[in-house]
């Protein structure tokens, strides 16, 4: 077996992530295929799920938390009328029961709930962690461990289809938000039970849907080169383009780049994360912190190739 020689290579790609893999299965085979040195997701996607997943690769990997914490959009189908032990279709059926008639109107008025800010109880299968084990394997084994409600933001849900049996929703929410608990609890609201037959997942942080690739595309790629390859990484700094842009004069990059405190040239608040560029060559130079007349840095991109 051949060993694999990585690289460094910086920066994000969006992969659209197949059915039946898990986001690491998903993460690796991409990493090979650029054979990065270092590489991350940002925000597992279960192996029925589909869609957006951002992968960074090497110095990008610093800023991956932000798209973590980032609002994301998905495109939903909840299957009424069967409660299973995942709330998905992996998992087995546990009852089954006759879906009520509603009027589009009845229907809007339960979905009204689920809007704006809300409280979720997280699955027992989901990766949260109790002394350090995910709950899913607590779940696996029969175990039920008590969890803490947690409010997250439902910034919009709109109704795409309905069948006799089914829903199908856009929704977009803020971080942390259970899509499968959204389907178990519309579906306990509706008195029937229910639970998620597709997901797919939009965007993450704003990057456009179009902007996605498959695997299969990855690899058509991959053969034709890697600087074909490295033509649809994205920079770094777009995991970060909703903070401020400060640039520095050479002076004060290099002085960030040394993990000095600068001079600060805004009149930004105090304690603002902002995002760090030097003036000469545009290059970004990772995070800083306003800490009153100075800048602080926080979160600083390896530019050693960078001529200062």
């Amino acid at each position: 077996m051949v060993k694999t020689k990585w690289r460094s290579v910086d920066g994000i790609v969006l992969l659209n992530k197949p059915i039946g893999l898990s986001s690491n299965q998903a993460l690796q085979r991409v990493r090979r295929l650029y054979r990065a040195a270092k590489a991350g997701h940002t925000g597992a996607l279960d192996p029925l799920a589909t869609g957006m997943l951002p992968l960074c690769l090497g110095e990008a990997t610093k800023f991956s938390q932000f798209l973590l914490d980032a609002d994301k959009r998905y495109i939903t189908c909840i299957q009424l009328g069967t409660r299973t032990t995942t709330g998905d279709g992996e998992g087995e059926v546990l009852t089954q029961e006759a879906i009520p008639e509603l009027s589009d109107t009845e229907l809007e008025a339960v979905l009204d709930k689920f809007r704006g800010d809300i409280e979720q109880i997280p699955p027992m299968y989901s990766a949260l962690k109790h002394e350090g084990k995910p709950l899913y394997e607590y779940a696996r084994q029969g175990i039920v461990i008590e969890r803490k409600r947690r409010q997250v933001t439902i910034s919009n849900l709109t109704l795409i289809s309905r069948t006799s049996d089914t829903l199908t929703l856009d929704i977009s929410c803020s971080k942390g938000t259970y899509i499968r608990t959204i389907g178990e609890d519309i579906g306990e609201t509706l008195g029937c039970g229910g639970h998620l037959k597709t997901l797919h997942r939009v965007s993450t942080a704003g990057y456009q849907p179009e902007n996605m690739l498959t695997l299969e595309e990855f690899e058509a790629l991959a053969e034709q080169g890697e600087e074909v390859l490295d033509e649809r990484l994205m920079t770094m700094d777009t995991a970060v383009e909703h903070l401020d842009k400060v640039m520095l004069s050479a002076a004060a990059s290099k002085d960030m780049l040394f993990g000095r405190t600068v001079q600060n040239p805004t009149t930004l608040a105090d304690g603002a994360l902002i995002r760090l560029y030097d003036q000469e060559s545009s290059r970004f130079l990772g995070l800083g912190q306003v800490k009153g007349a100075f800048i602080k840095p926080q979160r600083l991109v390896n530019t050693s190739e960078l001529t200062l």
